[in-house]
């Protein structure tokens, strides 16, 4: 996570785009890459949607799409200072306690 993290920053930096990395904008940008994810699947069936793998091109978006939406939320967390995995791990045990096994 941390080696993606810094390859995310090289690329930004690289091409001078840390001034535009800011937290409101990386929230910004990570919505509209979510929706579009959520374009690919919106008028399927569920039945559709379990199978959208096995088309060979839309798989491909699919996959692009996920790794937009892991871009932006890694790099909100290294701008925010967030360890997105402890943050994970943290937010399943309260949901654990919150929302106990029967």
């Amino acid at each position: 996570m941390a080696k993606l993290q810094r390859r995310l920053a090289e690329f930004a930096a690289a091409r001078n785009w840390q001034p535009y990395h800011t937290p409101k904008n990386l929230v910004a940008a990570l919505s509209v890459e979510a929706s579009e994810l959520v374009e690919i699947f919106q008028w399927l069936t569920p039945e559709e949607s379990a199978r959208v793998m096995a088309d060979a091109q839309t798989a491909e978006r699919v996959t692009d799409e996920v790794a937009d939406v892991l871009a932006y939320l890694l790099q909100l967390c290294e701008v925010l200072g967030i360890d997105p995995l402890a943050a994970l791990d943290a937010k399943i045990d309260r949901n654990e306690r919150r929302f106990p096994a029967p």
